[in-house]
């Protein structure tokens, strides 16, 4: 269980994982030294499992962005799911229940990149069957 110092401090985190450890400690009212600890604390528990880039609004709203909803043959899963995570431009893979199995989140630079990926996904080994829902518009996102 993680404190709600430590809430406080995913939070800014979440917010920019860049902050320096200086202005962390400064904005939670902790030592330089105790921010590094809880740092390291959370990476070494699996609370922090890394860092990475988020897009910027000027990147993202000239992607082409869908929603892939994947049929598996159930001897098929694993490998399928190993196949999926090696595509670069599925961002996200979520396991559902209900008549598909997989719903991939996928991100291309155009249209003919993105049916080229789908035709990548529908020709796996074990893939049924595919629809996809092109996002035209993001209302919000948490």
């Amino acid at each position: 269980m993680i404190s709600k110092e430590d809430e406080r401090l995913l939070a800014l985190l979440k917010n920019n994982a860049r902050t320096s450890v200086s202005d962390l400690a400064r904005a939670l009212n902790l030592s330089r030294s105790t921010v590094q600890t809880r740092i390291a604390r959370l990476e070494e528990t699996g609370v922090i499992k890394g860092y990475g880039v988020e897009y910027g609004e000027a990147y993202i709203s000239n992607l082409v962005s869908a929603h892939v909803s994947i049929k598996v043959k159930q001897k098929f899963t694993t490998k399928t799911n190993i196949e999926l995570k090696k595509m670069h431009m599925i961002s996200e893979l979520y396991a559902i229940s209900g008549e598909y199995d997989l719903i991939a989140v996928v991100q291309a630079q155009t249209t003919e990149q993105l049916s080229h990926l789908l035709d990548d996904i529908g020709n796996l080994d074990g893939v049924e069957r595919t629809t996809s829902s092109v996002i035209l518009e993001t209302k919000f996102k948490r």
